[in-house]
């Protein structure tokens, strides 16, 4: 199973080159940029690491791919995202977002269903990796 968050998950995974692309269009768009991590990437949980600061000096594309490639280094077996913010309505809004690393090995989710008072039914997703420790969820 394939995790499909943010922008372009459902295309094959983006080279360096199409990663540069996509960061350079956010940068020419002024929208300043960051890299994240996670072992969790339950679409609820918002709260990933970030790697190092938001790149709001930026100019250059190369250099959110160095960092991209620095933190895939660093944590082969996260998701690694990047996010681009929008500021011009005066507040810091997601512009784009999209994964640039996945782990090998993707165990996927379940749905738990749950009865309720008056017949009503509850659903949940429990995330098959939640059952590993953290820092060796997605390892094989």
């Amino acid at each position: 199973m394939r995790i499909t968050q943010g922008t372009f998950s459902y295309l094959p995974e983006l080279s360096d080159d199409e990663i540069r692309a996509q960061a350079q269009y956010a940068l020419d768009n002024g929208w300043p940029l960051s890299v994240e991590f996670t072992d969790d990437p339950h679409p609820r949980n918002n709260y990933w690491d970030m790697w190092g600061l938001p790149m709001f000096d930026l100019v250059d594309a190369a250099g959110v791919l160095y960092e991209v490639n620095e933190c895939r280094r660093a944590y082969p077996q996260h998701y690694i995202r990047v996010n681009a913010y929008d500021a011009s309505l005066g507040r810091q809004t997601t512009a784009l977002t999209f994964l640039v690393n996945r782990p090998s090995d993707e165990p996927g989710f379940r749905l738990d269903r749950q009865e309720a008072a008056d017949r009503r039914l509850r659903y949940s997703t429990h995330a098959y990796a939640l059952d590993r420790p953290k820092g060796e969820r997605y390892s094989s």
